[in-house]
Formats: structure tokens, sequence, C-alpha cells
């Protein structure tokens, strides 16, 4: 395992950077939280293009191309525009978001399935809420996702996976889209009460789970049909979120990890063979 800075931070916590997320065309899309703006990264590490956005957090790409984040995040801020979902064409020389969603409020993650729908979460949130293409909530699926306290999440095929940050025993949580009451804990990552990692954000990686510890500097694999984990990498600084390089120039997607901070930097994670936790 080989890490190397992609992106220089700045002071720690101030420079913010909360997630990640590729186009598939060249660019790397990054919301840096405390700054309040969407960042665009080529894949020489330069900076492309940048807009505001007030205190984005979760970014995806959806089904349909765009790129979606969620604004009013940071808490600090959200006062001034309340929360929700906006939406930008990665395509544009300088992309101008529109909001698609707006009036959810204390959320963090995103995630998006194949038919558009969106998934929040928050850590203090009772529940995952879900919200149709058309901008309405589906309630009776929220009521069901009754995770409480929910960070990073992540998609994979007909399963939505989710770290919970506010519990001691930093459980990774699956939630069957169709099913969502039956839900159910895969891996408990903190066994000692007092150990609690402060799980972030998670994708997916050769068919195992990837979360990040804030707290240890960690990337932790997690294997979704056994619930057996293993360290992939340490001495990150606070970890805040990963996803595995797809159409990003020469970095490939079978072994290059990015990982944003809180220390404001964007690592490269590079996998030379995969674990086997």
């Amino acid at each position: 395992m080989h890490t190397e800075v992609f992106r220089q931070g700045g002071i720690p916590l101030l420079d913010w950077r909360e997630n990640l997320e590729f186009d598939g065309r060249g660019t790397l899309w990054v919301s840096h939280v405390t700054q309040h703006r969407v960042e665009g990264y080529a894949p020489d590490g330069s900076l492309k293009t940048s807009f505001p956005v007030n205190g984005p957090g979760g970014i995806r790409r959806g089904p349909d191309g765009m790129m979606y984040v969620n604004f009013g995040v940071n808490p600090l801020t959200s006062w001034l525009s309340g929360g929700g979902i906006m939406r930008f064409d990665p395509t544009a020389a300088r992309p101008k978001p529109v909001k698609v969603v707006d009036g959810v409020s204390g959320i963090n993650g995103l995630a998006i399935d194949a038919k558009g729908n969106f998934y929040l979460s928050g850590e203090l949130a009772t529940s995952i809420v879900k919200i149709r293409p058309d901008g309405t909530k589906d309630e009776k699926w929220t009521r069901a996702a009754n995770v409480f306290g929910t960070n990073g999440l992540h998609i994979a095929g007909d399963q939505l996976y989710a770290s919970v940050l506010t519990n001691a025993a930093s459980p990774v949580v699956r939630i069957p889209l169709n099913d969502p009451a039956h839900h159910t804990t895969i891996a408990n990552l903190s066994p000692n009460p007092l150990d609690i990692k402060l799980l972030d954000d998670l994708t997916t990686f050769d068919g195992n789970l990837i979360v990040t510890s804030f707290r240890d500097g960690e990337l932790i694999q997690v294997n979704p049909a056994t619930g057996r984990s293993c360290t992939l990498a340490t001495g990150l600084r606070t970890p805040t979120s990963v996803r595995v390089a797809r159409g990003f120039g020469e970095h490939s997607a079978q072994h290059a990890l990015f990982v944003s901070e809180a220390s404001g930097r964007i690592l490269k994670v590079t996998i030379p063979r995969h674990g086997t936790g």
C-alpha cells in the first residue's frame, strides 16, 4: 500500500474537505465544506474549476450523468440557506448549481440509486431520508429505515450501506432498498466502546466495503457477506471520504483509492494487491 498527497491541505479543520466523487469524464469533484465551494480537479492535481455552494457535503454522480451535492451541511452556516440537494452539469466550463431538493436540515451523506432516488444521512437523524426524483419524500421508506446517526452512504446493487457515527460500537449497516425495515448490522468495528472510530464515508472496492475512520486515520476493509474486517491503510489525518478512481486519466480503478480529509488534503492510496479482510 502506498499513500501520496494528490492535493495539499491548509489549516486543519478550517480547510475541511468533506466528500468527493468522480464524474467518469476526467474530473474529481470535491466538496469543501468550510470554504463553501465545490472544486473540480484534473488527473494531474490541478484545479480546473470551482463554484460556491453553502456548506457542501455528500457529492455523487447520478444515473443521468449529472452531479448532485448536498448543501447546508456546515452547521455554522446552514441557517443561511437551509439544507437540500443541488445539481450541476460536470461537462460545463462553468458549472451552475441548481437547487433540486430544499427544506431538509441536519443532513450529511448522499447516495443515489439507479432510478434517481436520493438517500440522505444525518448524524442526529433518527432515520435515513429517501427523496424521490421529483423531490417528494418517501415517508414510508424513511420510517422503516430507522437507523440513528448515520454518516456515510453507499449503494451496491440493491443494498444501501451506511456507517453509523454516533454508536460506540462503530457499526456498518445494510439496508435493502426494497425492504428497508429489514436492515441489519453487518459489522461492529469498535469492540471496545471507549475506542469509537467515528466512521465517515464508505465505498466498495473489489467486492468489499472500504470505510473511513475519522478518529483513527484508517481505511477499514469489511467483507459485506461475513462481516470480517481488517485495516487496509493507516496514518491518514481525519479522513472524511473514500472513492475508487473512475475515468480519471492514468489513475487505475483496480488499484487507486482517493481520500478527502478534514486536514484539507486529498490523498491517493494505491493498493498493489487487494486485501483479504
